[in-house]
């Protein structure tokens, strides 16, 4: 089986096959770490408590430090948070690396390889690089264990500070165009600066069509990934607190509105780009901070609307975690046991290793 099938098949086993009950055949209890852009977020099989550290991934791998300085927080993060969540002690544990560690790859696989091995050595933790698709499974698992009957759309649109995903419980798509990101590349692409914080606003009609080419540039294959009829529910801030509230008020509408149409979306683009940032912030009563990337988050789900050729996006708010689906990935789990012979795989195979025979490694590859 080649690769791509292979993930293929894993995703409709994950999403189809399981149950709400966790029973692993391997381990008395599993230990997951969430490991996003800004920080982790473990949970255990036995436990409904989350614990956080905060840690921004993002920033020093913008500005092309690489993770040298996140390491040690990490090493601290990975081996204190299960007895702040006081999870039991006899747990296996495998982190899961997204947005910014499939970034930290893409600029340096052998120096990331060399990372990871050095936090398994400190913290007893297998950290996987996992590939955009099948973070795009967790996600669609995990909301729907959270939104239960209310998730009535195919899909849900996770945007998050280094990548988003559009996940359904068998397609899913996905790209580094992140709120963070995303607003980082219309600053080079408009503004030719890669400083941060960059101003977008006040943004010409010229300066929003190349905003718009450039992201339809990006998402060319999207409707490869999704063939299918596809409706969305937002489920992330940058949409539920950043986007629904502003496109309320521009249009004297009651907050908490469930959905969002694209030709509103696209009249208060077209409101909102000719403003100032002082002026836009004025103008939704919201500070300038969270008033920087409104544009770009709409020009993004504009985009993305276009592309799926949604009209109407729901609006569901939740606290999503990769952690459900994390702790459900017989894969994952099966590399922790066989980590020595993944590091020897990320090397060879990038993203793919995830996806190759954990069975097919050699008995003696595996220490943590």
């Amino acid at each position: 089986m080649r690769l791509p099938e292979r993930i293929s098949a894993w995703l409709l086993g994950l999403l189809c096959g399981l149950s709400g009950t966790l029973a692993f055949a391997d381990e008395p209890c599993r230990i997951a770490y969430d490991m996003g852009s800004s920080g982790i977020r473990a949970g255990a099989s036995d436990s409904n408590v989350i614990v956080r550290a905060n840690i921004d991934y993002l920033a020093p791998l913008k500005a092309g430090r690489g993770l040298d300085e996140t390491l040690a927080p990490t090493i601290t993060a990975l081996r204190e948070l299960p007895d702040q969540g006081g999870f039991a002690t006899n747990c296996a544990r495998v982190g899961g690396g997204f947005s910014a560690w499939r970034l930290a790859l893409q600029q340096d696989a052998d120096k990331l390889a060399a990372d990871l091995a050095g936090i398994a050595a400190a913290s007893g933790v297998a950290v996987l690089v996992i590939p955009q698709n099948v973070e795009g499974a967790y996600g669609y698992f995990g909301a729907r264990q959270l939104l239960g009957s209310r998730l009535a759309s195919s899909h849900v649109l996770d945007i998050g500070g280094g990548s988003m995903q559009i996940a359904g419980e068998r397609t899913s798509f996905g790209a580094a165009l992140g709120q963070k990101l995303w607003h980082q590349q219309l600053c080079q692409a408009i503004r030719d600066t890669r400083s941060q914080p960059c101003t977008l606003q006040p943004m010409t009609r010229d300066e929003l069509a190349r905003a718009r080419a450039l992201l339809a540039q990006q998402l060319q294959g999207i409707s490869s990934a999704l063939p299918e009829q596809v409706t969305m529910t937002a489920i992330s801030r940058p949409v539920t607190q950043g986007i629904a509230p502003a496109v309320a008020r521009l249009f004297d509408r009651l907050p908490g509105q469930e959905t969002i149409s694209r030709t509103d979306l696209t009249s208060a683009i077209g409101q909102m780009a000719g403003l100032s940032l002082d002026e836009t912030a004025m103008r939704l009563e919201v500070a300038p901070k969270y008033a920087a990337y409104l544009v770009s988050d709409m020009l993004l789900v504009e985009g993305l609307m276009q592309a799926t050729a949604v009209e109407d996006l729901h609006i569901a708010e939740i606290d999503l975690t990769n952690l459900p689906g994390l702790l459900t990935d017989e894969i994952a789990f099966r590399w922790g046991r066989n980590y020595g012979c993944y590091l020897e795989r990320l090397h060879l195979l990038g993203l793919d290793a995830y996806a190759s025979d954990p069975a097919s490694c050699s008995a003696v590859s595996s220490p943590f």
